[in-house]
């Protein structure tokens, strides 16, 4: 029962326990009913859209850098494919959820995530390299050496 009334729908509050006090949120199920209309297939997809990479440029590489927490290096999958394309994939597992237990929050994504990025046309695509450690993957493509033209001084005559 709660001790305060709610003005903005059934939320349930305690005024003794500080964490069942809920913040109103305006946008609260818009996002749920805005994503209604995506097939469930994109909703998937995009669970990890959100997945952050770093990607840095070196004299010698490009570096990508993702943090992966949780992961192991088999849930990982790095591709290299036509038109210098580099995808980084994989699939986060949902935890299994026990009768017994009781979720207060589920805030950790689950699900399959994909990204893909272009590489400049000075890639040397069949030496990518990956390394994954303490949750963070490391893919380093390094860069072909660009060949300074050649200057000759000219004598002048006269």
């Amino acid at each position: 029962m709660a001790l305060i009334p709610s003005f903005f729908g059934s939320r349930r509050t305690n005024v003794f326990d500080p964490f069942s006090l809920d913040i109103w949120d305006p946008f609260d199920g818009f996002f749920n009913s805005a994503l209604s209309t995506v097939p469930p297939s994109a909703r998937e997809a995009s669970q990890f859209a959100n997945m952050r990479i770093d990607w840095k440029e070196t004299p010698e590489a490009h570096v990508f850098k993702a943090d992966l927490p949780g992961l192991k290096k088999e849930e990982v999958k790095v591709e290299v494919g036509e038109g210098r394309i580099l995808q980084i994939s994989g699939e986060r597992s949902r935890e299994q959820e026990e009768k017994n237990d009781t979720w207060h929050r589920i805030e950790r994504s689950s699900g399959k995530f994909l990204r893909r990025f272009r590489l400049p046309e000075n890639a040397k695509m069949e030496k990518v390299k990956a390394s994954m450690e303490n949750g963070v993957l490391t893919v380093t493509v390094p860069k072909e050496e660009v060949k300074k033209p050649e200057v000759k001084s000219v004598a002048i005559s006269g």
